[in-house]
């Protein structure tokens, strides 16, 4: 029994150079298979935090100008105070502000209440037809147009369009007016 014991206590225990291999092997193939798709899991989260967030702002203005009886407007903004309605797009941020001299192109002017501003965007580019989009408490306002939302890469599968109503009233979609796949 003694010798028994002896020889079990010589031997080594571990994993062999081949369960190492195999392990190894299986990892990176489990790897090579989910990769692909959490990297589209990203690019789909940015679309929706940028689409939301602009969603978010048309809604706020929306409610706002009703809550206050004035123009609330959403503009580009490179700086979170003013207006950017030169800029080529919305990357840069934008701010949703009291617009009491109901200016169009809206432009905020000193002692203009800024009410809400996001910050640049990442993973894309927002474009649209229009520089800034106004709000009135009563009535059609000047708001109709529409964004597009192109992401650096695969734009083709992941462009996305808010389309906001004459009445102001904003949809996503991934066709343009005609059916047809947006172009970026």
């Amino acid at each position: 029994m003694e010798g028994d014991m002896k020889s079990e206590s010589l031997h080594q225990r571990g994993v062999t150079f081949v369960e190492l291999a195999a392990t190894v092997a299986i990892a990176a193939i489990l790897g090579s298979i989910a990769v692909p798709g959490f990297v589209r899991l990203h690019r789909s989260n940015q679309r929706t935090v940028v689409i939301n967030d602009f969603l978010h702002s048309v809604f706020f203005a929306r409610s706002e100008s009703l809550k206050r009886r004035s123009t609330v407007s959403i503009c580009r903004s490179n700086d979170g105070s003013t207006c950017a309605n030169n800029a080529p797009n919305w990357n840069g941020g934008w701010i949703v502000f009291e617009n009491l001299d109901s200016d169009q192109p809206a432009n905020s002017d000193p002692g203009e209440p800024v009410l809400l501003r996001r910050d640049a965007i990442v993973g894309g580019t927002l474009t649209s037809n229009r520089a800034s989009f106004s709000f009135r408490p009563y009535g059609q306002g000047d708001v109709n147009g529409t964004l597009i939302y192109c992401p650096t890469t695969d734009a083709a599968n992941n462009a996305r369009a808010i389309i906001i109503s004459h009445t102001g009233r904003p949809r996503t979609s991934n066709r343009d007016a005609n059916g047809n796949a947006l172009k970026c």
